[in-house]
């Protein structure tokens, strides 16, 4: 029976573990050639195996131009075109830092990987992205939210959201559709290491979500897909929030 990706070709930024780990498999369980990018090699190499279907690990860092010309020069070479992007590389601040306490270097390494590096994953896509494909970036309900001590990532997250719209309106001529899905609390590994550390903040968190519980990375890879397939193809520019209600309600 023939998959929704058969054939297609993806790249996934940040696809050694979490959210970009899960939607890899559930790509390749579709059909799909992915590519993904992870910053650690053993970790990749470990992601590519867990992927299967011929998954291919290039090691890089998404704020890195030169790892990202490396990874469109292997899928250029391998396959000479990209069916879809999923910029979902992310980094978060380390620290709660208030305005008055933000300095430079917090700064330069938030907007450089959530801003700066998730805009050239786009761009340096678009010579080998076929007409028709999707871009789907991954973004966060604190674009929508005022987190305290957050503003750094929390600016990041709403430059991704208006990225959708504009890049939506620069590529409508070659149908390429370009969309956010906005996860709240996720339960991936460094989720749950940040969790453990603050007793208490979990049950905080959960109870401020109607569903009453952290979504699962498997759950955002459903919704990716959605975007990406031919079911979503009347649907750009938008952002799609996975919260289980958070900021609805």
């Amino acid at each position: 029976m023939a998959q929704r990706f058969d054939n297609k070709i993806v790249a996934i930024t940040g696809g050694s573990e979490g959210i970009g780990l899960a939607t890899a498999k559930a790509f390749a369980a579709e059909g799909a050639r992915v590519y993904i990018t992870g910053r650690r090699q053993e970790k990749l190499d470990e992601a590519v195996a867990a992927i299967g279907h011929c998954a291919v690990g290039v090691q890089g860092d998404a704020a890195s131009l030169a790892d990202l010309d490396r990874l469109y020069a292997r899928i250029q070479a391998d396959h000479g075109r990209l069916d879809v992007v999923f910029a979902n590389a992310g980094v978060t601040e380390a620290e709660s830092r208030p305005l008055g306490e933000i300095d430079e270097a917090g700064f330069d390494h938030v907007f450089g990987v959530n801003v700066r590096g998730l805009l050239f994953t786009a761009q340096k896509a678009l010579p080998l992205l076929s007409a028709g494909g999707s871009v789907i970036l991954n973004g966060s309900v604190a674009a929508s939210k005022g987190f305290a001590g957050q503003s750094l990532y929390n600016a990041s997250k709403a430059a991704v959201r208006s990225f959708a719209r504009s890049w939506t309106n620069d590529l409508k001529d070659r149908g390429i559709r370009v969309n956010v899905v906005a996860p709240s609390g996720t339960e991936t590994k460094l989720m749950r290491t940040w969790l453990d550390e603050r007793p208490g903040v979990e049950d905080a968190l959960t109870q401020m979500v109607p569903l009453g519980r952290l979504a699962l990375p498997e759950e955002i890879a459903d919704a990716v897909l959605f975007l990406a397939s031919d079911q979503g193809r009347y649907i750009a520019g938008v952002e799609l929030v996975l919260d289980g209600g958070f900021t609805a309600v």
